[in-house]
């Protein structure tokens, strides 16, 4: 038998070796990449961290470099004061509807119309409805004409129209068209922080929805004025507290409101806002640099005095997409535990302290522990009061 020749024994071998050198390499890089997407789907559900392999895009560790090269010189001035807060709508917003008493029985023109809870009254007629006061004269008038109203409503992101029919209410003579309406807002919260140099602000840390809608409001303008915290409402298992404060309307104003959004109320202050706890200003910290373990909050629990509370970071998640819950905070200070019960409505916006660092603030209680609850990220509400710009490259998870 012929023996087979060099040449023949290194092209047999050839293919062996390189699948030898494939199953080295490679498959570890491929197992190890596996487990930990495996492993980050667990810990970070809601924001899943996908591992890349493209040497021409940048890494997680790059992009938080980057950001934080941003925000190396940003400082600023936590809060911890207890703020009133009145909100004018832009339009009249319609929070529910009401039978009107009419010679065949009752019925709500509203209702009838397909106006909606929720919905915004912007025009009628034509005319600009800025407040509730301006509505009653235009349905006197088309109701004496026997004439519908052409309104024009903002639902959601859309406008819309529709013919209204004021009807006759025999009981309190006059025309009515059955809906209830509301032009204002008004309640109490904590301020989260302040520029200095620039007097922006911002403050509760989550989005200011109406009462009986439960949907954002949108805003035409707003105060934040100076409070007093009265008494505490403690909270308890299936039942948050409340703090109770009051306020005076523009006598103690000190700053407008321009944005209602997702991770808070932002505007400018007017006047200078007192803080006997600090008067210098902190620099901030990314969600990634966020530990788990001791923190400190600010927020005041009598009268106006800002006092400092111990809390502790249960956990916190790397954001690199905005989201109001970031972060799981418990109330560890026994005498907060001890006035408060916990987190309290009207604590919202206390700003949370790590590290001599600004890293977020209180936003939400858990119905069922109200010794915890949920922080956000100081760095959303940074790009809210337009402190620092947003991420062009920053992406939804």
């Amino acid at each position: 038998m012929q023996r087979p020749s060099k040449n023949k024994w290194i092209y047999l071998i050839s293919p062996l070796l390189s699948l030898v050198f494939m199953l080295f390499f490679i498959s570890p890089s491929v197992i190890h990449a596996e487990t930990s997407m495996q492993g980050y789907k667990e810990v970070f559900q809601d924001h899943p961290i996908l591992p890349f392999f493209n040497k021409g895009e940048r890494t997680n560790k790059e992009d938080n470099d980057k950001q934080y090269q941003d925000l190396e010189d940003v400082r600023i001035v936590p809060g911890g004061q207890s703020i009133g807060v009145q909100l004018e709508t832009k339009g009249v917003l319609v929070v529910g509807h009401h039978q009107v008493k009419v010679s065949e029985g009752a019925k709500s023109p509203g209702e009838t119309a397909k106006i909606n809870v929720g919905d915004t009254i912007v025009e009628i007629n034509g005319q600009k409805i800025n407040h509730m006061t301006d509505i009653k004269p235009i349905v006197d008038h088309s109701g004496k004409e026997n004439k519908a109203l052409q309104v024009k409503l903002k639902r959601g992101d859309k406008f819309m129209e529709t013919n209204l029919q004021p009807v006759f209410d025999k009981k309190e003579k006059a025309y009515k068209i059955g809906l209830y309406i509301r032009d204002t807002a008004a309640g109490i919260g904590t301020m989260t922080f302040y520029d200095p140099e620039s007097g922006k602000y911002g403050a509760l840390g989550h989005v200011i929805s109406d009462m009986d809608t439960k949907k954002p409001i949108d805003i035409k303008q707003g105060s934040i004025i100076h409070s007093s915290v009265t008494s505490i409402e403690k909270g308890d298992n299936g039942l948050p507290g409340e703090k109770q404060a009051s306020f005076q309307t523009q006598e103690k104003r000190i700053g407008n409101i321009t944005k209602n959004t997702d991770f808070g109320i932002f505007g400018k202050l007017e006047k200078g806002v007192n803080h006997e706890k600090y008067e210098e200003s902190f620099p901030v910290a990314l969600s990634h640099e966020v530990k788990e373990g001791p923190a400190k909050i600010l927020t005041v629990v009598d009268g106006e005095k800002i006092e400092e509370f111990d809390v502790e970071i249960i956990s916190s998640v790397p954001q690199k997409s905005a989201s109001t819950k970031g972060m799981v905070i418990q109330i560890t200070d026994p005498r907060l535990l001890e006035v408060t019960g916990g987190i309290v409505q009207g604590m919202s916006g206390s700003p949370i302290i790590q590290n001599d660092k600004i890293i977020g603030a209180v936003t939400h209680v858990f119905v069922n522990d109200p010794t915890s609850g949920y922080g956000v990220h100081i760095e959303w509400m940074l790009e809210d009061a337009d402190i620092i710009q947003p991420d062009e490259n920053e992406s939804a998870a």
